[in-house]
């Protein structure tokens, strides 16, 4: 496997961790719908969280939320309401980025809330 793919699966279970310690339940995750792939869907109470995680050896070319571009977020919102009305689910939805990373030998997680504008 490519170092960045081994990363990006380093950084997804990281993030997962961390939802988990901080009490959402994990639904699904690299849920596939059509194009679009989401890479953790959890839940908090009332709340669906669509997480997107990027995970970056370093900073140097920018911070790892600056990835996430127009594009993608269309496929996301896409896909969540195909899961949405899949699991007949009556939740608030938010896109949430989790950006991970790199300093030194360790990993910083930076966890985005209501990322992305409302649809």
């Amino acid at each position: 496997m490519a170092e960045h793919n081994e990363l990006g699966k380093l950084g997804e279970e990281l993030a997962t961790e961390y939802l988990q310690k901080m009490g959402y339940a994990i639904l699904e995750t690299n849920w596939v719908f059509q194009k679009a792939e989401i890479d953790i869907l959890a839940q908090k109470e009332n709340t669906l969280a669509v997480v997107e995680v990027k995970t970056r050896s370093s900073t140097d070319f920018g911070l790892p939320q600056d990835f996430v571009k127009s594009k993608k977020i269309q496929l996301l919102v896409k896909a969540v309401n195909a899961y949405v009305t899949e699991n007949d689910l009556d939740l608030e939805v938010r896109f949430d980025i989790i950006a991970i990373s790199k300093k030194e030998q360790e990993f910083v997680i930076e966890h985005l809330t209501d990322a992305f504008f409302h649809f």
